[in-house]
């Protein structure tokens, strides 16, 4: 998120930095990486190729592109080729590594170790591929994260460049934003998750579900320039605004943070990472369709 901020001030450089840092920090020599580190500084886990795993491919991905400085995007990409090193078993871990991995290959289409990881991450998603055209979701449940499996398909149909799971990416993310839309607003999938009959609305719903859907919406408009993506960043914001199943604001303006779930009749009044990164990050697809780059 930081190293996507077009023109940072000192804090955000700052802040890159130490996330950088910690980024790396948590890596093994064989790839793995750690996911629980202590008031002390000590990690308390064990290092695996869990979410944490795929999400520091994503955020290596993105710095070895976008960080302020060379010397951060050379330490980001030295750790990436690190971690891609490892392969998950898990469909929602290697869709978040392909997208730091697309994003790399874009800038740099000769670096072989994003194109084995995009490669590698069709397969595992492949491999979860339902047949049944009234449920075209690779999974028997939409649980969370959802709309960063269609993305990942998306950004790696782009960039190996592979139409078919490009186009199969567009179809999934068209599943979602059908499902997960009512009444004119987004009514995305509860912790419980969605199955194929179960109807809206349900809850508590999460705004990383929010997130992942103006990020697969951002990058399915920035590869096929259809207009009609732009649809569904505008509504993942509105979400946060209050154009929800509760009517309710979803972020503090005065502390700059995101709650962490809507519930029935009101939200979790916690304003956790995740949430804010969430919040922060819809923040910033909105702000492009202003400000086009």
């Amino acid at each position: 998120m930081v190293c996507h901020e077009p023109e940072p001030g000192p804090t955000v450089r700052r802040l890159a930095r130490c996330y950088l840092a910690f980024v790396l920090d948590g890596l093994d020599p064989a790839g793995a990486c750690h996911n629980r580190m202590a008031v002390d500084g000590q990690w308390r886990d064990g290092s695996a190729v869990g979410d944490w795993w795929g999400r520091a491919l994503w955020g290596l991905g993105v710095a070895a592109t976008s960080a302020h400085t060379p010397g951060m995007r050379a330490r980001a990409l030295g750790g990436f080729r690190i971690a891609a090193q490892c392969r998950s078993p898990h469909v929602r871990s290697m869709a978040f590594a392909a997208l730091g991995a697309a994003e790399l290959l874009r800038k740099r289409p000769d670096e072989m170790a994003a194109r084995r990881l995009l490669t590698d991450t069709l397969a595992v998603i492949a491999g979860a591929e339902d047949d049944d055209s009234r449920w075209p979701w690779p999974e028997e449940r939409v649980s969370y994260g959802n709309a960063a499996i269609a993305e990942a398909l998306i950004v790696a149909g782009d960039a190996l460049p592979d139409v078919p799971a490009l186009s199969r990416g567009l179809s999934l993310l068209e599943f979602l934003l059908r499902t997960e839309t009512r009444d004119g607003h987004l009514s995305v999938t509860p912790v419980g998750g969605r199955g194929r009959g179960d109807t809206g609305p349900g809850f508590d719903q999460q705004p990383i579900e929010v997130s992942a859907l103006a990020d697969a919406c951002g990058s399915a408009f920035r590869i096929t320039r259809q207009s009609s993506w732009l649809t569904g960043v505008d509504l993942a914001w509105d979400w946060f605004g209050g154009d929800n199943d509760s009517a309710t604001p979803m972020f503090d303006p005065r502390t700059g943070g995101g709650y962490d779930g809507l519930e029935h009749h009101g939200r979790n009044l916690n304003q956790g990472a995740e949430s804010t990164l969430a919040m922060l990050a819809t923040a910033q697809q909105a702000r492009r369709i202003i400000e086009p780059e």
